[in-house]
This record gives structure tokens, C-alpha cells and sequence, in this order.
């Protein structure tokens, strides 16, 4: 992916194009800006505008040409699964732009000041309809850009990755155990759908008592399943004190699967693989943007089940 420099979302030409297009949108709506627009968020991919209006901020976002896939997602879940979003209140697909109603505050504070981590159930009761309501869109989102990482060919993409240098020969080794973790999982039927890819703490907010999900920049189209690889192993198992394997994840699991699949038990044997295969995925998702040491990680997640 060609990342795009900073100075292009910084540049005065740019902001004045996409407040002009915010204060349009606002008119739309019946409403309009009370003061100066903010740029708290600037990444090479991504930048963020804080807009405020007199019934609280609204915000802004503007991805890279490979990214503007990302508002066609949030216009699908959105549509499909309003509860579970903040709403959108205006959008470009062609640039990539997008609208979006404030999330309130961050999960990551949340869990601090209420010292739970009791909010995860339900977030995964809402990927699991998530993941339900869009599989009528898959080929539409991978038409659209989404990366395509179903099953089928995830374990020779697994053998081009491992085949770089800085790789370390024991992952190249474990090629057949891919093959083998993708027909153990590719037994159990489940359809592949979107699935968000980095699910943690700093991806969901909570308003009025809702836990809405946000920012599908990495989202994918792949197994359901491997959304748990990011949000259990890599964020709850690690407790409210961040130690390693402190919380139990199974309870965790239980409710998704609950809400998933209430009818079908044997799916609880399928996670174990999927969780192995869900670090797979999240190291063939863009590795060019990742880098080298995230990649690294990703990879003794999958074969240790820890990051080093």
C-alpha cells in the first residue's frame, strides 16, 4: 500500500475542501457548525476533524485512496446494524470521506473507571450480529476494495508471507500446519462475512450506555471467529492489570457463540483453531503498513499463543 505523507491531510487547500463539505452536510441536516473544526488525528492513511455544533461534536474522517473502502463498510453496518454504529450522518465514496454522529467515550477509560471488563459480552453479542448482517455484502465489499482473506487461500498467502527473509524458518515450517487449521475450521460450515480485524479497547466507545463500534479501517472479509484472536487474546486475557493470561476467556467466547450460533454447541471446538488462524489473518492484513516487528508478533501469537 502507498501510504499517503501527512502534509497532504494538513494541507490548507484540503481542510478547506472538506469543511466546505462538513458545513454541507450539517445544512442537510438542519444544522450547522458553532466554531473552529480541530485535527486532533493525523496519520499518513487517515486523518480525523473534530466539528462543533450547537447538539455536541460531530466528526470527520478522510481516508487514503486503499483505505476509502472503510465507508462503504460503515455505511453497511450502519444500515444493517444501526445499534451498533454512531450514525452516519454524511458520505463520499469516492473520496473516501465520511460523517459520523460522536461515540462518546473510549472503552479503554471506561474500563478504568469502572473497573470491569463486563462490557465485552455484549460487545460480542454485537459482533456476532455483525457478522450475520453482512454476509449478503461480502461480494460487494471485496468489489469494493476490501481485503479478501476467506479461507480458500489463506494458507498460501500464509507461505508467501513466511517466505520473506526476516522471517524466522520455524514459521516457514509451520506451512502444513495452516493447511491443516484451515480444513479443521473449514469443516465446521461457517460462513465468512466482514469482520472488523482489530477489535480492542481503543476501537469502541460507549454512549448513552451503548458499546459502539468503530474505526473498520482493517476490516476484511474472512472467518467471524478470527475477530476473538484480537479482542480475547490480544486485549482480555490480559486482565484490568495488563498480566498476561489474568482473565479467563471462555466466558467471553460462550457469549458470543451464544448470540452466533445458540444452536449449534459444537462450535465451541472450532475457536481454539480459529484463534490461531485469526493471527494469520491480522498478519496478512496490509504487512506493508504493519511493519516488520508487528508482523513478528502476529506470527508467535499463531505458533506460541504469546507475543514472545
Amino acid at each position: 500500500m502507498t501510504e499517503q505523507p501527512n502534509h497532504v491531510w494538513e494541507d490548507p487547500a484540503f481542510l478547506a475542501q472538506a469543511v466546505a463539505w462538513v458545513d454541507e452536510r450539517l445544512a442537510d441536516l438542519g444544522r450547522e457548525r458553532t466554531g473552529d473544526v480541530e485535527q486532533p488525528h493525523v496519520r499518513s492513511w487517515a486523518t480525523v476533524l473534530r466539528v462543533p455544533t450547537a447538539d455536541g461534536p460531530v466528526w470527520f474522517k478522510a481516508n487514503t485512496e486503499a483505505l476509502r473502502h472503510e465507508v462503504l463498510v460503515v455505511d453497511k453496518v450502519s444500515s444493517r446494524v444501526p445499534a451498533r454504529v454512531p450514525a452516519l450522518l454524511g458520505r463520499d465514496l469516492e473520496r473516501g470521506w465520511m460523517l459520523m454522529a460522536d461515540a462518546g467515550e473510549r472503552l479503554r477509560e471506561v474500563v478504568v473507571e469502572e473497573q470491569s471488563l463486563g462490557r465485552w459480552h455484549d460487545i460480542l453479542e454485537g459482533a456476532a450480529d455483525l457478522h450475520h448482517a453482512l454476509e449478503p455484502d461480502v461480494d460487494e465489499l471485496v468489489a469494493a476494495g476490501l481485503p479478501d482473506l476467506r479461507l480458500a487461500d489463506l494458507a498460501d498467502r500464509y507461505a508467501d508471507l513466511v517466505a520473506q527473509e526476516w522471517v524466522e524458518p520455524r514459521f516457514r515450517e509451520a506451512v502444513p500446519l495452516v493447511h491443516d487449521l484451515v480444513d479443521e475450521l473449514a469443516s465446521y460450515g461457517v460462513a465468512e462475512t466482514l469482520q472488523h480485524d482489530d477489535l480492542h479497547d481503543g476501537q469502541v466507545f460507549v454512549k448513552d450506555g451503548l458499546n459502539l463500534i468503530l474505526d473498520w479501517g482493517d476490516a476484511v472479509v474472512s472467518h467471524p471467529f478470527f475477530t476473538m484472536s484480537v479482542t480475547l487474546e490480544g486485549g482480555v486475557a490480559w486482565g484490568l492489570d495488563d498480566v498476561e493470561d489474568s482473565e479467563d476467556i471462555w466466558p467471553y467466547v460462550d457469549s458470543y457463540l451464544a448470540r452466533y450460533a445458540p444452536d449449534r454447541p459444537e462450535l465451541r471446538t472450532a475457536v481454539p483453531p480459529a484463534l490461531r488462524l485469526g493471527w494469520v489473518c491480522r498478519a496478512l492484513n496490509n504487512p506493508e503498513v504493519s511493519g516488520v516487528e508487528r508482523n513478528d508478533v502476529r506470527l508467535r501469537m499463531f505458533l506460541d499463543g504469546k507475543p514472545e
